[in-house]
């Protein structure tokens, strides 16, 4: 190719390159979306640990609905009171209220009380676990006790008990949900820390067989359903669940008669009976 061919082609790639430029930043004034100023600005007061615990996907996304007008401070549950009030004067908002959730665990069969019928050996996580023969432990349903909730807890409000139990620390927890997900069993579930009666097991055996698995089993008899104000308990499948809706109707009187103590009141930390183990998972 001659000279001069090659400099009409650089040319031309040059002329197309440039209108194609022009032609970008002319759609992009056309087509820019004005974002809020205060949005980046309230993003900054925010923790910044993007843990999805106030219902949004990130800070960002619930600066967004701040500005808006969507959300309220006290929705994160991560900041602090003084933090919850800086955000709000920043806004010209109220700081609102927010009811304090915590995960709760549906299972005490610790090693202690338990059955284990077989040894897993591998990678130490209850997700690899129950993918070898559901974890090896007697109840189907039950804890497997290798800590993936511990492992993915960043606000490291989950310790391990030395018989195998995530505690979770109430002061610590920001329902953030990310022991929910994790967890293979699906056992924990987050509530308000005013719903203290609750049933520590998921077991769908009842009678004899849930109990020959585990000793805190709920095995279905329905006592706990008889004595509690009507509708506030509900046996499903074999199993008390509690109706959360009624939750002004709970009472000590649905634990008193249980005859294993699968139904509970807790109030602050589940599990106080059980020592932590110093024991580290991380990965």
């Amino acid at each position: 190719m001659s000279g001069s061919a090659l400099l009409v082609s650089a040319l031309s790639l040059g002329g197309v390159c440039t209108a194609f430029g022009i032609f970008i930043a002319a759609a992009n004034r056309k087509l820019k979306v004005w974002e809020d100023p205060r949005i980046d600005q309230t993003e900054e007061l925010l923790p910044g640990t993007n843990c999805g615990a106030c219902g949004t996907p990130g800070c960002h996304a619930f600066a967004e609905g701040l500005v808006a007008g969507e959300q309220e401070p006290a929705g994160c549950t991560v900041m602090g009171p003084d933090d919850i009030v800086d955000v709000a004067a920043f806004l010209g908002v109220d700081a609102g209220e927010s009811n304090k959730r915590i995960a709760r665990l549906l299972c005490a069969g610790g090693s202690d009380v338990a059955i284990q019928k077989s040894t897993y050996e591998g990678h130490r996580s209850c997700q690899a676990a129950a993918a070898v023969s559901g974890g090896g432990k007697g109840c189907n349903w039950g804890c497997l006790g290798l800590a993936d909730c511990a492992v993915s807890c960043d606000f490291d409000a989950i310790h391990m008990s030395a018989n195998g139990l995530p505690i979770v620390a109430p002061d610590l927890c920001t329902a953030c949900n990310d022991c929910v997900e994790v967890c293979p069993k699906d056992l924990f579930v987050l509530m308000p820390v005013e719903q203290e009666l609750i049933v520590q097991c998921k077991s769908l055996l009842e009678g004899n067989p849930a109990q020959d698995l585990c000793d805190v089993a709920c095995t279905g008899c329905g006592i706990c359903a008889k004595d509690a104000e009507d509708g506030l308990i509900d046996m499903i499948d074999g199993l008390a669940v509690v109706n959360y809706d009624k939750n002004e109707l709970a009472s000590l009187a649905a634990i008193e008669r249980c005859p294993t103590k699968a139904i509970v009141w807790v109030e602050g930390e589940q599990f106080p009976e059980h020592q932590k183990s110093s024991r580290s998972f991380a990965v």
